[in-house]
């Protein structure tokens, strides 16, 4: 028995999704598309999935597990093309970086309540935290291993379907853990919009400014770290509407920032040496910190105990749990 795990985007995030599933392809077959044909070719080519459909429809139809790794302003309109083709008891993953809108827009266009939607962050493996890229060459089977998955799925969802999502989260290598859908949105804010927000606006306060002739040709390391978030947006063609979906949250996070840096103006204006050291000292403990429980994933947490995560020896059905819910 085997069972047809749906990945729709084939960059970075859906092919390493697929080439981890890859371990278990005796008993389920990945079938891959890409709105981009080209892209999903290169994944097929790269062992992503076992065959690739240039249709949605034809990719979600009697799929048991859908994976969404899409850009944000692909996902709605994915959302309601896919949702007539949905079989009883199929879960669709979404991987985006923007929980409680999407979970909205699922609400509004999957048909009854035995389609069953469930968000997750997925954070990456930390032997890859500094690589840049996000396409199909970038792609690795171990891209989330040693590091968590949050798993947010509205209030009563079958159980199979939480077992699903945490048995894919053992697959890819990550530790499943539950959470709430508002939770991850702060969460997301904080740590992967604000950096873009902070580059962005880095680029734009240098580039094209009095100076910058000059200033170009020496710019190194730190600034071409600082401003590679600036370039790796979340969407497709509607630029800034991750941010835009979550601006209650980003503009806290915003508003953290602007106290901080206003706080070091403050210390550098007044040549307060002690300020400023502590400044830099404060942040260079934190950093180092977080960085070395970052690489260790040494997070003083439990993995998620909620369902029962069957070993590799159980058939494929029990594997992932997969049932329609029961009127």
């Amino acid at each position: 028995m085997t069972i047809k795990i749906a990945i729709i985007g084939l960059n970075q995030i859906g092919s390493s999704i697929g080439l981890s599933m890859a371990q278990i392809k005796d008993q389920a077959t990945r079938i891959g598309h890409d709105k981009d044909p080209g892209v999903a070719r290169l994944a097929e080519k790269a062992g992503a999935v076992d065959k690739v459909s240039f249709t949605l429809p034809g990719a979600v139809q009697d799929a048991d597990l859908i994976v969404l790794a899409l850009p944000v302003d692909d996902i709605r309109m994915t959302l309601e093309a896919i949702a007539k083709d949905l079989k009883p008891g199929v879960v669709v993953v979404d991987t985006s970086p923007v929980k409680q809108p999407v979970m909205e827009w699922a609400k509004e266009h999957f048909p009854g309540n035995d389609r069953y939607f469930i968000s997750v962050v997925l954070s990456l493996n930390p032997a890859y935290l500094l690589e840049s890229g996000s396409g199909v060459d970038q792609a690795r089977a171990d891209l989330f291993q040693n590091s968590l998955m949050l798993i947010s799925s509205p209030p009563g969802i079958d159980e199979s379907a939480l077992e699903l999502t945490t048995n894919m989260a053992r697959i890819l290598g990550a530790t499943p853990l539950f959470s709430d859908v508002y939770e991850l949105d702060g969460l997301l804010a904080s740590t992967r919009m604000l950096p873009k927000v902070i580059s962005t606006s880095l680029v734009n306060s240098t580039v094209g400014h009095p100076g910058w002739n000059e200033a170009r040709k020496v710019a190194g390391k730190a600034y071409a770290l600082m401003t590679e978030p600036a370039v790796d947006p979340d969407e497709d063609k509607e630029l800034g509407q991750a941010i835009l979906l979550n601006s209650e949250n980003i503009l806290r996070a915003i508003d953290r920032f602007l106290a901080e840096l206003h706080d070091f103006r403050d210390a550098i204006a007044e040549h307060d040496e002690a300020a400023v050291q502590k400044q830099i000292e404060n942040a260079r403990t934190g950093r180092e910190l977080w960085w070395k429980q970052r690489m260790s994933s040494d997070w003083e947490i439990k993995p998620t105990q909620a369902v029962h995560l069957p070993t590799g020896g159980e058939i494929i059905g029990r594997l992932f749990g997969i049932r329609p819910k029961k009127d």
